[in-house]
């Protein structure tokens, strides 16, 4: 896989199924146009897959419990918000239902077939293209200054928060040119709609006391679906909500358990709640259940719940019995996932669609009845044409004796070929099964890339993340060590030449690598990363809670755990790549570093990407992420060169 060939990456998104209607959108990067393009695309359960939408930048269909609708987000041009269309399963033209200056968010069917309700968010006058009262519109410096009295005032890859609250509303899909209804006001932002099987409520998840003060605890509020009325809290969580679905006369939802300052890699488990509300039951265990609610809310399945789960590199779904009460992972029915990591899915009746990504797929499409799944797509075939390198699982023993995991990418030929080892964000995260563009493309170049799933990872069980809490830069580092060596004992890896990078929190150990073991890599390449702790709390977007959480308030410990403390200990060759627009880990960071190691004598070089935040390598622009791996791949040839 070379840099341009992200053009190929084909993404499916969430599918939605009903009957023999099968629909999800397909996406992937554009250079040319610098966008995301994509449409929705049927999908014929013989495998046949076609367009079903001719628009290029549409996403997120929901068909009508009746069968009759298709709801969609359709932007009309490249940088346009989206918005929400219907059109009729028949097919036909798609009729835009709203026409919001910041886009909406995707469609939720009410029961009725009639309503639609969707989060958006709505400028206060005067900002983000919005006309003053007075009807000007202004340019972004023009605006008027924003008074900050919280924490909680931005977020990274959105932007400001409290001068654009992501409100609750409901359209009648069935009048032309109806009029959207505001439910829930400018207080708080609310997410996860889910409506209640009367049609007379909908669910959301919103912070703690609907928001009047910061916190990271949210909770599950009934909001009146037909008018604007005064929000109800009906399930105070443990700690977190994420997704949110509605049974006959149940809750079931996601959520993390904690109590601040102490949410750092807390497992997400599945909850269930009496819809009349009360105390929510935790139905999977908080040790080895880790419940991916980036994949989808909870599906029913006759009498069990579908949920995503992440299991040692794996996104497995697995069926959760409703009436669980802890139940541990391997008394879960593992249903798909097994060396694969599923994106998304979605439940009709007593069948499953899946989106699943392998190591040779970013993700196709695979309908499950019956037990058994059928692949129904092929999106990556023109990728795996180009050559898609095989990912080996890798085992090591670390000095503790503690087991370790991940893989190994070898490039094609005998080698000894030099080595990469790279390290991911989080640290709550964790490298999967799913193909990865960026060790496709490294290995495609000659390298041999490893990619360990350290203590602090997420999937190992509870403990194993928060091993690391209080504790950055220790077992975590040996850890990572240790799948290098043990991918070093092949013949075909050239254990005299290696270099080290990573971004975020991989950043951050690039750079501790680099300054206490810094004899074992020839270079290093540190990217959107976090050096220095002190500054890190008043400066990134969760900083006031992160840093905490992870190394507590003491500055003399925040000091001892920042990479910026040993920079003159940095001896190797060091890029630092960073995103202007980044608000996790702001661009300060990447500055102030660079600053101590050109200080020091180091050979160090800085990387700025305009117009970009701390999403670049997943989701920044196009033409940004080419540019990226074409510099990424010169620093190695500089450096690590490729012998031929």
């Amino acid at each position: 896989m070379h840099p341009t060939d992200i053009e190929l990456l084909s993404t499916p998104g969430t599918p939605a199924l009903q009957g023999d209607l099968l629909l999800t959108a397909v996406s992937a990067p554009h250079a040319e146009t610098n966008t995301y393009r994509g449409a929705v695309w049927r999908i014929g359960l013989d495998g046949t897959a076609t367009p079903w939408t001719h628009g290029e930048y549409d996403s997120a269909p929901a068909i009508s419990p009746d069968g009759r609708w298709v709801a969609f987000l359709r932007a009309g041009e490249p940088k346009a918000p989206p918005q929400v269309h219907v059109m009729p399963t028949t097919g036909g033209d798609a009729r835009r239902l709203t026409d919001l200056p910041l886009g909406a968010g995707a469609p939720v069917w009410a029961p009725d077939s009639r309503r639609i309700a969707f989060t958006a968010r709505v400028s206060e006058p005067g900002r983000y293209g919005v006309a003053t009262a007075d009807g000007e519109k202004l340019e972004p410096a023009e605006e008027a200054p924003r008074r900050i009295t919280r924490f909680d005032y931005r977020i990274d890859n959105i932007g400001f928060l409290r001068d654009r609250p992501q409100r609750l509303f409901v359209v009648d899909a069935t009048e032309p040119d109806a009029d959207l209804v505001a439910l829930t006001d400018e207080r708080v932002d609310v997410s996860g709609p889910a409506w209640t099987p009367d049609g007379e409520t909908i669910l959301v998840a919103a912070p703690r006391d609907w928001g009047a003060k910061e916190t990271e605890e949210a909770d599950i509020y009934a909001v009146p679906a037909h008018r604007p009325g005064e929000p109800r809290l009906l399930i105070r969580s443990a700690g977190g909500v994420e997704r949110i679905t509605v049974g006959d006369g149940v809750v079931w939802f996601v959520g993390a358990e904690f109590a601040r300052p102490y949410e750092a890699a807390r497992n997400p488990g599945l909850w269930s709640a009496p819809l009349s509300g009360g105390t929510p039951r935790r139905l999977t265990d908080v040790e080895t259940v880790h419940v991916h609610a980036g994949a989808g809310a909870p599906a029913v399945l006759g009498d069990r719940l579908v949920v995503a789960v992440l299991n040692r590199g794996a996104v497995e779904l697995r069926a959760v019995p409703d009436d669980a009460d802890g139940v541990p992972l391997e008394k879960l029915a593992l249903l798909a996932g097994e060396r694969a990591a599923v994106r998304s899915f979605t439940v009709d009746g007593d069948r499953i669609a899946a989106v699943v990504s392998g190591p040779d797929s970013a993700g196709d499409v695979v309908l499950i009845s019956g037990g058994t799944g059928k692949v129904l797509t092929d999106w990556s075939k023109p990728l795996r044409n180009k050559g898609i390198r095989p990912l080996q699982e890798l085992t090591a023993t670390a000095p503790d004796g503690y087991p370790v995991h991940g893989w190994l990418v070898e490039p094609e030929g005998d080698g000894p070929h030099p080595v990469l080892l790279v390290v991911h964000g989080g640290p709550f995260a964790a490298y999967d099964w799913g193909l990865f563009d960026e060790a496709q493309v490294y290995a495609a170049a000659g390298y041999a890339v490893v990619l360990a799933n350290p203590r602090g990872s997420a999937g190992y069980g509870q403990s194993h993340g928060r091993a690391i809490v209080r504790a950055l830069g220790t077992v975590d580092v040996d850890d990572v060590l240790a799948l290098l060596d043990s991918a070093l004992e092949r013949p075909a890896l050239d254990s005299s030449r290696v270099g080290v990078m990573g971004g975020s929190y991989g950043g951050f150990m690039t750079a501790w690598l680099a300054a206490h073991h810094g004899e074992r890599f020839r270079a290093a390449w540190s990217e959107r990363a976090v050096t220095a702790w002190d500054s890190m709390v008043g400066s990134s977007d969760i900083g006031w809670l992160f840093v905490d959480a992870y190394l507590g308030s003491e500055p003399e410990v925040q000091r001892e755990r920042s990479p910026l403390t040993y920079a003159d200990r940095i001896s190797i060759p060091f890029l630092v790549a960073h995103s202007e627009h980044d608000w996790r880990c702001p661009v300060e960071q990447a500055q102030r570093l660079f600053v101590a190691l050109k200080r020091a004598g180091a050979e160090v070089e800085m990387l700025l990407f305009p117009g970009e935040g701390h999403e670049l390598t997943r989701s920044g622009k196009p033409r940004h992420r080419i540019q990226r791996f074409e510099a990424v791949l010169e620093w190695w040839s500089r450096h690590l060169p490729v012998r031929r």
